[in-house]
């Protein structure tokens, strides 16, 4: 359940507009939201002063932009280094989801232009929803894509889609199995029916439950390239997908180097969905 957001605001991007349409939605409609935006440390007094003049007008801007309810929001401006201040008020205030802008950056260019969302994504076990710089349409919530396997992760996704939509009239799920080679289907290779797929039944039947519409789709080849193309091709207005905790093991305040530069799965679709994605989280 969505009970408390954390919208990360830097005056740019369509943090903004995602929220928007997601208070069209009655689940998020019963939620609290936090505000922030932070301030970066400056060296002279006289820039300080001129940040935090400038980050109130940003917070003010978003207030009223947004129009939420006052007994529900609330505004905070704190300073420091952006994507640690993110990660330590997400975890004062428990969120339940994180919404975050992304310049949808690769890789080791994410590490060394210094990407807020790539490191908070990394280090905070909480969803997040990544809203890219530079869509220029973000659209009411109706249609929402789940990438699907057996992990818990992705299970959670599924429950989360469907308490989304479940009270969103002519709302739909499109329901996708990835397989990367037709001999590691988990049904009759010798037919490709993705409504013989048990992992896509079964979340069928959780989507029929609730009398949401759904379709199923299980393609071949590699699944980053093959979520992002089905979201674009049918239009979809959020993708959801499982992600487990980004954390090294072994030290947990140090971004997970080797999984970021080797491109997971997580990593593909966050920099070339052509929506806004919500990576939902199973810490380890």
């Amino acid at each position: 359940m969505i009970e408390k957001i954390l919208l990360a605001d830097s005056g740019i991007g369509n943090t903004e507009a995602a929220m928007k349409v997601l208070m069209e939605i009655p689940l998020i409609q019963r939620a609290s939201v936090t505000v922030l935006h932070v301030v970066p440390s400056q060296i002279s007094a006289e820039d300080m002063t001129s940040r935090w003049e400038a980050g109130g007008r940003t917070l003010a801007k978003a207030i009223s932009n947004l129009n939420l309810d006052p007994t529900r929001v609330t505004a905070m401006l704190r300073e420091g280094e952006p994507k640690d201040v993110v990660v330590q008020v997400a975890e004062e205030i428990d969120a339940s989801l994180i919404i975050m802008g992304s310049r949808g950056l690769q890789g080791l260019r994410a590490i060394l232009d210094n990407s807020v969302s790539q490191y908070v994504f990394q280090l905070s076990s909480r969803p997040m929803l990544l809203v890219k710089d530079d869509l220029y349409m973000i659209r009411p919530i109706k249609r929402v894509l789940v990438a699907l396997n057996k992990s818990d992760s992705a299970q959670q996704g599924l429950k989360l889609a469907i308490n989304l939509l479940r009270d969103v009239k002519g709302s739909e799920l499109v329901l996708v199995h990835s397989i990367s080679n037709l001999k590691a289907r988990p049904f009759d290779e010798t037919d490709p029916d993705p409504r013989k797929d048990p992992i896509l039944t079964a979340a069928a039947a959780e989507a029929s439950r609730y009398d949401i519409a759904y379709k199923l789709v299980a393609p071949e080849g590699k699944a980053g390239q093959r979520i992002c193309q089905l979201a674009e091709d049918m239009n979809v207005d959020l993708l959801i997908l499982g992600s487990p905790d980004r954390r090294p093991s072994i030290a947990k305040g140090i971004p997970d180097l080797d999984r970021l530069v080797g491109e997971s799965l997580s990593d593909y679709v966050r920099v070339y969905t052509p929506c806004p994605v919500l990576m939902t989280r199973i810490s380890s």
